[in-house]
């Protein structure tokens, strides 16, 4: 397949700087959680990949278990990477982490420096890359030391295998930790990967406080919560849908009456902005300067432009905002 991104890739896309580094992230990055594993149509997989690229997306969010089955998703990007994509290497920031489960015996996930290093070298060469721009601590260990944890994050940086570090679920405490760790080493933390959306607002209560201060990025993942916050489930749980499928994290039992009724709710105030809820749910997280980027999954080309489409209205009014807060506090 011949591929030749579009000349104004660049024309449409907000794109915003990460904390006080020299990089700027699109205010919309894809990441590749879901629908690109092999249980997932390829053709379509490739076909968002490039569709995005060339809509100004140039930031890609991979992690060594992302599938299913584990690290399929990296072989399945490595394959775009480097065939269509080959030749625009130097305009994408690829991202992937390590934390979770990939392999059996004590090594196999977690924070120790056996791990992360293997795990890093695994993908690297699943994606078929000489190096990745961001390598993220997927989560904290409670059992390493996080002194050893970010001295293999120093080291990574050091050989050359990531141009820049970030962390991923960890607590305003554990971040500030860990950030002056890093910094203690000659490194710093590039930008911080925490869940928040208008159902999880616990990144409001400290963290993105810590980041602004040590000028960290933020990338949310699952500002649409798993596709909780679109009209998908507003009239029941579709068939094929996140929530109907055997693997992955959304659970029929999450899809409450009483969630539904504030659903209904939110999507009248976003009808009412002339947006979906997914489209007012994306923008609702970009309303605060301190996001960089805001982390989309997409199933198809259309949702992917649907969500795109959020970034023909960012504002908010007070009473909006006011509205929101009532029915999803923080």
């Amino acid at each position: 397949m011949n591929f030749s991104a579009s000349k104004n890739r660049y024309n449409e896309m907000v794109y915003r700087r990460c904390g006080s580094s020299g990089i700027k992230l699109p205010a919309i990055s894809l990441g590749l959680w879901h629908n690109f594993g092999d249980v997932d149509d390829f053709n379509i997989a490739r076909e968002i990949l490039l569709k995005a690229f060339d809509r100004g997306i140039t930031h890609f969010d991979l992690a060594n278990n992302y599938g299913p089955a584990p690290g399929s998703a990296e072989v399945n990007f490595g394959k775009v990477i480097n065939k269509e994509l080959s030749g625009y290497r130097d305009e994408i920031i690829i991202s992937t982490k390590a934390g979770y489960y990939m392999w059996p015996g004590p090594y196999g996930e977690w924070g120790s420096k056996k791990y992360l290093v293997a795990s890093l070298d695994q993908s690297l060469k699943r994606m078929g890359l000489e190096y990745v721009d961001i390598f993220y601590s997927h989560r904290p260990d409670p059992d390493t030391p996080f002194e050893e944890t970010m001295a293999a994050l120093d080291q990574i940086i050091r050989q050359g295998k990531a141009l820049y570090v970030g962390l991923s679920n960890y607590d305003p405490q554990q971040t500030s930790e860990a950030v002056e760790l890093l910094e203690s080493l000659g490194s710093r933390c590039l930008i911080h990967q925490p869940k928040y959306s208008m159902l999880v607002r616990e990144p409001e209560n400290g963290l993105m406080d810590i980041l602004e201060q040590k000028g960290i990025g933020c990338i949310p993942f699952s500002p649409l919560a798993q596709g909780l916050l679109t009209n998908k489930y507003l009239k029941g749980i579709p068939r094929d849908s996140r929530a109907d499928k055997s693997h992955g994290f959304l659970q029929k039992s999450a899809i409450t009456p009483e969630l539904v009724q504030k659903l209904v709710k939110l999507d009248n105030i976003a009808q009412k902005r002339g947006q979906s809820l997914a489209q007012m749910s994306l923008s609702w997280v970009l309303r605060d300067p301190r996001i960089t980027s805001a982390l989309i999954g997409a199933s198809s080309v259309s949702q992917l432009k649907n969500s795109l489409a959020c970034l023909d209205n960012l504002g908010f009014s007070d009473a909006e905002l006011s509205q929101i807060d009532t029915l999803m506090p923080a």
